[in-house]
């Protein structure tokens, strides 16, 4: 059965109901465990959007308090899981088009969400949907789950599982091809402090620890304007003096990749190094600015296998003096955690800052020679002819770390420019056509 055949026939069906999922600006304002849209209202028009649909499809569908779904088709006692999010980070300044409305040039869907998560979130819907349309009968359940919170907290899928079924093996379709078999793990922690000085009065940047901050302001008692154009100026930096504010504009991109974003405090807290005295802004520059890799604090690491330990300083909150800077991290197997913290706690301590641990999501892997790898390898091949690009691992975390046993595979094709997370986020309307049939046979292999 040519199930490419068939993606391409209904191919405007699949991208016009992936440009309706766009429109909706499904970014997190506010978190509210007590409404009856714990993510908000557009969160919630995205994960209604995908159910009305499936209900109208013929799936048996189930709603968890709004805060995760699902989506299923097939019998047997096994669950296949597709695990997907809804929500997108901010859109986040300077696109050539509105983020929120969806455009096609040269080839590729223009949109915040596009490549993550909703444009493969509707590749593995609509191969499901064909399958069913095509009369196979699968010996296992295929349930594409549906969260709601995978850019902030998580919430909505750890809600899921209290209550639901643990697939017992799965594939997330939100990173790339051939196959992303491990994870880095993922560690976040604020410096908190206050200091003492007359001349900042505030000072902001970033609005997620998984974002590199491209926005950075501050206003100050004293007046630098003319010494901040200078900066400017002879450094080649972008930004302005606005309504008293200095203003930086640097470059996002997603965290698991900070050397291709420009941190717009960095930039910032570097012309005001120069110009006061101010312990905030020195602790930046002595050990966060331009340092992807920890080296300042000492917490640096490689492993053969999954590369660089990564650190992305997130999130800057100065007023009346007190601050948090919201730092995260992605660090490869073999980092040595209890010594970094304790090296991180010391810096802190000079300045008489404090350190305070979030969170820690540990490495996720799944061995390359597993049956589940094997199967998907395999179904990207069939597809491609792509026998070269080696299977790998990364320093993003998806939801196959939500399963037991799952991988990341797909939708965006080997050597893409990765935009997730970036101005003008776009994905390749072939890759996604591709990215359907490979998942189409990977689930049919899968549920035999």
């Amino acid at each position: 059965m040519d199930f490419y055949k068939y993606v391409l026939e209904n191919q405007d069906l699949i991208i016009n109901k992936i440009k309706e999922l766009l429109r909706i600006p499904s970014v997190l304002t506010e978190f509210d465990p007590n409404s009856e849209f714990p993510f908000g209202v557009e969160i919630n028009n995205s994960l209604h959007y995908m159910l009305d649909l499936a209900k109208k499809d013929g799936f048996v569908t189930k709603n968890i308090k709004n805060y995760a779904a699902h989506i299923e088709f097939g019998k047997g006692k096994e669950i296949v899981g597709v695990l997907c999010h809804l929500d997108v980070v901010p859109e986040g300044e300077n696109w050539t088009n509105p983020p929120f409305s969806p455009v096609i040039k040269d080839g590729k869907l223009y949109a915040r969400g596009s490549g993550d998560d909703k444009g493969p979130t509707m590749a593995a819907y609509f191969a499901v949907r064909f399958l069913k349309e095509l009369g196979i009968k699968p010996n296992k359940r295929i349930r594409i789950i549906l969260g709601t919170d995978e850019e902030t907290g998580w919430r909505g899928i750890e809600k899921y599982f209290k209550t639901e079924e643990m697939p017992s093996v799965g594939f997330a379709p939100d990173a790339s091809f051939p196959l992303i078999y491990a994870e880095k793990g993922i560690y976040t922690f604020d410096i908190n402090g206050k200091v003492k000085d007359e001349s900042l009065l505030t000072f902001n940047a970033g609005d997620r620890y998984n974002v590199v901050p491209d926005y950075a302001e501050c206003t100050l008692s004293i007046d630098l304007k003319d010494e901040f154009k200078k900066y400017l100026s002879f450094n080649g930096f972008h930004g302005e003096v606005k309504d008293d504010k200095y203003i930086i504009h640097g470059k996002r991109s997603h965290a698991m990749l900070p050397s291709l974003g420009i941190n717009a405090a960095f930039i910032l807290a570097g012309f005001l190094n120069e110009h006061i005295s101010n312990d905030f802004t020195k602790f930046i520059v002595t050990y966060l600015s331009f340092d992807h890799l920890g080296e300042k604090l000492e917490i640096e690491h490689n492993d053969p296998e999954m590369k660089d330990f990564t650190m992305n300083p997130a999130i800057f909150e100065y007023e009346d003096n007190e601050f948090r800077i919201g730092i995260n991290c992605r660090y490869p197997k073999g980092w040595n955690k209890e010594e970094s913290i304790i090296k991180i706690d010391e810096a802190s301590k000079k300045y008489k800052f404090k350190f305070n641990e979030i969170s820690d999501n540990p490495v996720h892997y799944v061995d390359k020679e597993d049956p589940l790898v094997k199967t998907l390898h395999a179904a990207y091949i069939k597809h491609t002819g792509d026998t070269e690009t080696p299977l790998m691992t990364i320093g993003g975390g998806t939801y196959s770390r939500a399963l037991n046993k799952a991988v990341a595979f797909g939708a965006s094709m080997p050597h893409r420019k990765d935009v997730a997370h970036q101005v003008d986020e776009h994905v390749f309307i072939e890759d996604i056509l591709k990215a359907t049939a490979i998942y189409m046979d990977a689930l049919f292999e899968l549920t035999k």
